[in-house]
């Protein structure tokens, strides 16, 4: 017996989400609740961040659908190749005491993360692949689809390669990439377990959405960090994770990522809009 999940977007340890029951398995001692809670290490983030909901900026010419893999880098189709392909677009974000991941989206430096991961924050500070920290700037947020973009200052971040999310089928392959616990450049493997799963990110008001729901390992810390195909290309924004008995159980191989398709349309909407 399944019911739909609902997301939240809680620190580590802070189980600040209450979300309905997604999945209730029969069990002969009862019932097993699986709390779905936004991957974000550290305390939770108090304060709403710099919301924004507003329509759909369409471009003819479209920066975030070029492809950023530069002549003779690696490609194919396994995940050691894809890693190769996405690792040098991969941030760590900080936001206080907060820590999520990103990826940059566009030659002009703009990162996309979870809105939760900067939400309160004012300034951020942006570790590259290459572990160098410098200063990024928040151009804004939409707490409904927990879509943000950062700017990085001070440095150049290799854009990463955009899929389409409404490619994707179940059981194909796909790798997480991120900082979860901090560990930055993480790449873990796992499949497409569906899609279009309805989940409600936590919030008064805010609306039901479908997520790609995938079993790659994703922990604490990987939030905003990308979901990508074995061809390196990013399919999804990893966001939540279920556990059984709070956040501190760690994944148990149920995560959840907003759809690259729809993010990108909000991220448009957010930077049309600074």
């Amino acid at each position: 017996m399944s019911q739909e999940p609902t997301a939240g977007h809680p620190g580590e340890h802070s189980g600040d989400a209450r979300p309905e029951e997604p999945v209730a398995p029969r069990r002969s001692a009862g019932r097993t609740s699986l709390l779905v809670v936004g991957c974000l290490l550290a305390g939770a983030v108090a304060g709403g961040g710099a919301g924004l909901i507003a329509g759909s900026v369409f471009a003819p010419d479209d920066p975030f659908r070029s492809s950023a893999v530069a002549p003779g880098q690696p490609g194919g189709t396994d995940a050691r190749a894809a890693a190769s392909t996405l690792l040098p677009s991969v941030v760590q974000i900080r936001a206080g005491a907060a820590r999520g991941s990103g990826f940059a989206i566009d030659p002009a430096g703009r990162v996309l993360t979870n809105h939760h991961v900067i939400a309160g924050a004012t300034a951020v500070e942006v570790q590259l692949a290459d572990g160098r920290v410098v200063g990024g700037r928040i151009v804004g947020s939409d707490p409904a689809s927990d879509i943000a973009v950062v700017e990085v200052t001070g440095a150049t971040v290799p854009s990463a390669d955009l899929g389409e999310s409404t490619d994707l089928r179940i059981g194909q392959a796909v790798i997480a990439v991120g900082s979860p616990l901090g560990l930055s450049s993480t790449v873990t493997a796992g499949i497409v377990s569906a899609v279009d799963r309805p989940a409600r990110l936590s919030g008064p008001g805010r609306p039901e959405q479908p997520m790609v729901q995938t079993d790659a390992s994703i922990n604490p810390g990987n939030s905003g960090g990308p979901l990508a195909d074995l061809e390196g290309r990013v399919v999804g924004v990893n966001t939540a994770i279920a556990t059984v008995g709070g956040a501190e159980s760690g994944n148990i191989g149920i995560g959840f990522a907003v759809p690259i398709d729809r993010a990108l349309r909000i991220a448009r909407t957010i930077i049309a809009n600074n």
